[in-house]
């Protein structure tokens, strides 16, 4: 059973974004562990961070309605077989990111809970009522005044900055059976005064899924370089093949080469053929083998995306060695018995 984002941020599935909003909010601030000391803070402050990135976003929301979590991020989005891409999606896993950009302000919790704010000790504030934003209503829900031009501390509206696409290599194999790749990346962070900037390294874990198609992108909202005036960029990975000695794709489908004498695409012949999971199987040819004739092994292929328990086939794909030369009598022989 998947993740109930509306269940997590207290709203029902017809929620308005404004609602969706609100509602996140709320809960942010009444979780926050730096105000929320209760064990369960952190991990439900993550929860609820994760439920707003997803039902804040049209796109991701609609394949959540449709597929729920597992199509979310199991790559089970509105692409399907030969459409493309698959759309895929995985929670950056900082929820203070998400607080921050939706605040606004490299540190908006002091704002809102320290000293400064309307002059009140945080020690006053309290976040698990019913109306947890108490003197902060001259905001809206993304923390700028209403006016919409200038956010908390006088700054600007911030934008984001481009993508940052990055290609992923896999082998056939790692697509075949799915595997985890963690990827290290150096970004830039806003130090706490809010100016000064500190380089720091991280982890991105990302699991393949089985069958994944070359173009598959996963988003890491938000991964990118912080400034004071800007919202960090997503990155993004772009599923790349690497080239195979034996194989290469087309879809699902696995296409082996092979290559044979211009006798024994004459006369018939036996070839062995490897599978992408390093079994073999043996096809007898007996028809007259033209250059580029394919043969097709059922069900011995990728695994497709949407469901990996089923996969496409291995296609043999011929190519005729013609001779340079023929010595005369060969030449004959060939005349007398080859239709013209």
């Amino acid at each position: 059973m998947g993740k109930d984002y509306y269940k997590t941020l207290g709203i029902s599935k017809g929620a308005t974004d404004d609602d969706v909003k609100k509602a996140y909010r709320k809960q942010a601030l009444k979780w926050h562990p730096d105000k929320n000391k209760s064990a369960a803070a952190e991990e439900k402050f993550k929860e609820i961070a994760e439920a707003y990135e997803v039902l804040s976003d049209p796109k991701k929301r609609d394949v959540y309605d449709k597929y729920g979590e597992e199509g979310l991020k199991g790559g089970s989005g509105p692409s399907g077989e030969g459409q493309g891409s698959t759309f895929t999606y995985t929670f950056h896993g900082d929820p203070h990111a998400t607080f921050a950009t939706f605040f606004g302000g490299s540190n908006p919790f002091d704002i809102f809970f320290g000293r400064q704010a309307n002059g009140r000790d945080d020690e006053d504030m309290e976040v698990d009522g019913s109306d947890p934003f108490g003197s902060f209503t001259s905001f809206n829900l993304n923390g700028f005044p209403r006016d919409g031009h200038v956010g908390l501390g006088g700054q600007q509206r911030r934008k984001q900055d481009p993508a940052i696409i990055h290609e992923l290599r896999v082998s056939l194999e790692e697509v075949f059976h799915g595997c985890t790749k963690r990827m290290k990346i150096s970004r830039k962070r806003l130090n706490p005064d809010g100016r000064t900037m500190r380089t720091e390294d991280k982890i991105l874990t990302i699991e393949i899924k089985r069958g994944w198609k070359e173009g598959t992108k996963i988003t890491f909202p938000r991964e990118g370089d912080e400034s004071p005036n800007s919202i960090p960029a997503d990155i993004v990975f772009i599923i790349k093949d690497k080239p195979h000695p034996h194989f290469r794709r087309e879809g699902s489908n696995i296409v082996y080469p092979v290559r044979v004498s211009l006798r024994q695409s004459l006369c018939g012949c036996s070839v062995t053929v490897s599978t992408i999971d390093g079994k073999t199987c043996n096809m007898k040819i007996t028809d007259v083998v033209k250059p580029g004739m394919r043969k097709t092994v059922a069900g011995q292929g990728l695994p497709f995306p949407k469901n990996p328990e089923q996969r496409g086939d291995l296609v043999v794909e011929f190519d005729v060695n013609f001779p340079d030369t023929l010595p005369g009598n060969a030449k004959d022989v060939l005349k007398r018995h080859l239709p013209t």
